[in-house]
């Protein structure tokens, strides 16, 4: 039994009415993508477990952590979602901009947009210059365009002024961490998007749309 979502011309048909009808389409699918196999998959992760076990019935979550990045990760998202026979309502791409080649950072905004339909949504999910940014925006407003690697530093000041320790990538806690915090955190990172608007990826540092991904997800947490 396929629990694939209906397609919206359909919604207003009369078998659509009917209560076996009203189990099948009930979950909805999301599918996170990450570039990054250690950090994102742990931080997204936690959610999965915890959304999984909580709304089975209303959401269920899958993350894969592959290794790709930009253009390669979407493709890579892309074929993942194909191969899911219940569909996905919505494919997130967790991505870095690091160094990539400006080109294809921008390139997975446009093939989202490309390839999303009234039955699935592609959405790009990009933090530059990292997704630590998304953590350091839990404790305070940065705008400053500072190197991603004096980001571990400033994480581990954060961490340890709250008893949580030293920061590494490694870290499969940091969603338990960083929960009382996920406020401050939306609201940095909205601020950050105002001052970006216009801007492409590439062009948008500091900035991060992991608020998108995660605020969509907050009504489950």
């Amino acid at each position: 039994m396929s629990l694939k979502p209906p397609k919206k011309s359909d919604l207003k048909k009369p078998w659509m009415n009917k209560p076996d009808r009203a189990i099948k389409i009930r979950p909805e699918y999301h599918l996170i993508v990450t570039e990054g196999t250690d950090t994102e998959p742990a931080y997204f992760g936690t959610i999965q477990e915890i959304i999984n076990k909580q709304y089975p019935e209303k959401i269920q979550l899958k993350v894969f952590g592959v290794g790709d990045n930009t253009v390669s990760l979407f493709e890579k998202a892309k074929q993942l979602a194909k191969e899911n026979p219940n569909g996905y309502r919505h494919v997130w791409i967790v991505y870095d901009t690091d160094d990539f080649p400006a080109t294809h950072i921008d390139r997975v905004v446009q093939l989202c947009a490309e390839s999303s339909t009234d039955e699935i949504e592609y959405h790009a999910v990009w933090s530059n210059q990292c997704i630590e940014l998304w953590f350091l925006l839990h404790f305070g407003f940065m705008q400053s365009d500072i190197h991603r690697s004096e980001y571990w530093p400033k994480l581990t000041d954060y961490l340890k002024k709250i008893g949580a320790g030293e920061y590494t990538k490694n870290r499969t806690d940091m969603y338990h961490i960083l929960r009382p915090y996920m406020d401050t955190a939306i609201a940095n990172a909205k601020s950050l998007d105002a001052i970006n608007y216009g801007k492409a990826p590439s062009k948008a540092a500091p900035g991060t749309k992991v608020y998108e991904l995660v605020e969509r997800l907050r009504p489950y947490l």
